[in-house]
């Protein structure tokens, strides 16, 4: 079964950041590395769940137009709000996902050490409204810690094999480490010709 909800509010308790995400140079280059692997400089309107404490909310924001950032946690929410405040362009809502997810569409969607809480069920339901909510020829970006973990059901190779099932997701970058696996996708239509890449959008190919 997916991880409870009482695990995230735990590791929470008197931990306004309980993993880390702003000191460790770990998290900073691995959100930095995330960021470089956006195959375009600004999107439309971007949605990234599990947004934590908002460190990479803040890196994302200046590649978007508009941001949806999302956490469970109510704490992690007023953190993600109070370090964003002088950004009009970025909203954070209390979202838990895949149940509740925004209406409308998106050109980003950003799943960041998210999707291995899931069991196949809601993993199937929570990709099925990401790939759906995105525009055709949107981007889809995952990473994942790829060592076993006591709460997660998934490392980030194993939900590399599992994406590589969504027909609808073509596969445009795959960074891999031993700490953790990156991959963007573009969503694609049927018959329709793939995104550019972003060298074809400068012309050079």
């Amino acid at each position: 079964m997916s991880t409870p909800a009482g695990y995230f509010e735990e590791m929470y308790k008197g931990k306004p950041d309980p993993w880390g995400l702003r000191e460790r140079w770990y998290e900073q280059r691995k959100y930095a590395l995330t960021v470089a692997s956006l195959p375009r400089p600004t999107f439309r309107r971007a949605f990234e769940p599990a947004c934590s404490v908002g460190q990479l909310t803040q890196l994302l924001a200046p590649r978007c137009e508009r941001l949806l950032a999302a956490d469970r946690v109510a704490s992690a929410v007023g953190t993600t709000r109070e370090r964003t405040s002088h950004l009009p362009h970025v909203e954070v809502e209390r979202l838990t996902v895949p149940q509740e997810w925004p209406e409308g569409r998106f050109d980003l969607v950003v799943l960041s050490e998210l999707l291995y809480y899931f069991d196949e069920g809601q993993l199937s339901e929570l990709l099925s409204r990401a790939v759906g909510s995105l525009e055709p020829g949107g981007t889809l970006v995952t990473v994942h810690w790829n060592h076993p973990v006591p709460e997660h059901l998934h490392t980030g190779a194993q939900l590399a094999d599992r994406l590589a099932l969504e027909r609808d997701l073509l596969l445009r970058s795959d960074h891999r480490e031993e700490d953790f696996v990156l991959q963007t996708f573009s969503r694609i239509s049927p018959g329709a010709s793939p995104p550019l890449s972003p060298a074809g959008h400068e012309g050079l190919v």
